[in-house]
């Protein structure tokens, strides 16, 4: 009877022939010294080296992913994956392949997502650049963290495992680097088990620079966080936005408020009045970002999601539109009247603008409420 693979070790590979034999060398004799029945897996995007002969000659399995990317690469080695689980490594030598062990058990333990931890497990002299070590892996790692309410420590760390249950689940979208951060997220949306265990990063063996550019790879990282997080991004903006400028253009409407020789009037008003059509555009973006990002399979859906179409509908948006739009109309009539009540001639600016300013914005904002309630209604036809 053939046996089943339990590990499939898959390893991304882009001109990698100064440390590919090394790595699948140690990697086979993990899976011999601990009785693992498993494969390895050479994820080649393109190499123009050695790489695929060093493979071949090693007996490892060679895929052939002709779409450029970090991420393209790996999916297409867990896609030829045979295994229960799978480990994957760059093949830099910066990553020790007989001590998987922690990230097997973890996995055999039930657990759908297994990271590696640098920070806790060591760090060699020159494996990591400073800039990645004292800013950019902890900066995005508390992001991550902070967005998502995920414990982990190292988000960015290249060596991970997971169920290949679990990765279908995730249903990886991202092409390039930004698919580290897309594993880990997904997990968590997914409601899928996560844990971590220490590794150590040694140097890596090769003499051409990496393949990571620091700054626009750290920037595709940060641009996937907040675009798969929209509360941080839009809704929480677009709460404080409101409060504050529906708070301080009520306090103002009844007076001038003086704070010492300052004093903060009509001027002041209109920008405050602003701050709430600014914050409600900053709702309108979390909304239809939501709706977008799911209809096209980037986020999963969820019960607050499906809340989302009940609680704003289209009936709901156009009264509460129309009832704006009514308020402002009401005042721009009693501004007309004072105006037409002095003859149509000059104004006191302080008392005039405190009606005008409101209707002004009511208007405004009554009919961006109608506009958006018409455009979310047209996005949930098919619920």
């Amino acid at each position: 009877m053939e046996l089943k693979t339990e590990l499939s070790i898959v390893m991304p590979c882009l001109n990698e022939e100064e440390t590919l034999a090394i790595c699948i060398s140690k990697a086979q004799h993990f899976l011999s010294l601990n009785n693992v029945y498993g494969e390895i897996i050479i994820a080649d995007n393109g190499s123009t080296d050695n790489s695929i002969a060093i493979a071949k000659k090693l007996n490892a399995t060679v895929v052939h992913i002709k779409e450029k990317g970090y991420g393209n690469a790996l999916k297409g080695g867990f896609n030829e994956a045979k295994g229960t689980y799978i480990i994957m490594a760059d093949a830099d030598d910066s990553y020790d392949f007989e001590s998987l062990m922690p990230f097997l058990e973890k996995l055999r333990d039930g657990y759908d997502l297994v990271m590696g931890n640098r920070f806790k497990g060591g760090i060699k002299k020159g494996a990591m650049p400073f800039l990645h070590r004292y800013l950019g892996n902890p900066v995005l790692s508390f992001i991550g963290r902070l967005f998502f309410k995920i414990k982990i420590g190292d988000f960015h760390c290249g060596l991970r495992g997971f169920s290949k249950e679990a990765y279908n689940k995730m249903q990886l979208k991202t092409t390039g680097m930004e698919f580290a951060s897309e594993m880990i997220v997904k997990s968590k949306l997914n409601n899928l088990s996560i844990t971590e265990v220490p590794t150590i990063l040694h140097k890596d063996g090769r003499t051409r620079p990496p393949h990571l550019n620091t700054w626009p790879d750290g920037w595709r990282h940060l641009r996937f966080l907040t675009l798969y997080s929209p509360k941080w991004l839009f809704l929480y903006p677009s709460i404080s936005l409101m409060i504050i400028g529906i708070l301080t253009s009520i306090i103002l409407i009844i007076k001038p408020i003086s704070i010492g020789t300052i004093t903060l009037d009509i001027h002041t008003l209109l920008y405050t009045a602003s701050m709430i059509l600014i914050g409600f555009q900053f709702f309108v973006f979390y909304a239809l970002t939501k709706v977008f990002a799911v209809e096209n399979e980037l986020l999963p859906k969820s019960n607050r999601y499906q809340n989302l179409f009940k609680h704003i509908t289209l009936e709901k948006g156009l009264i509460f539109g129309f009832i704006l739009v009514f308020i402002g109309v009401i005042l721009s009539v009693k501004g007309f009247a004072d105006w037409n009540g002095n003859n149509f001639g000059n104004l006191n600016p302080s008392n005039t603008l405190r009606i005008i300013i409101p209707a002004v914005i009511t208007i405004l904002l009554g009919i961006q409420v109608i506009l958006f309630s018409l455009f979310f209604s047209i996005l949930g036809l098919k619920k």
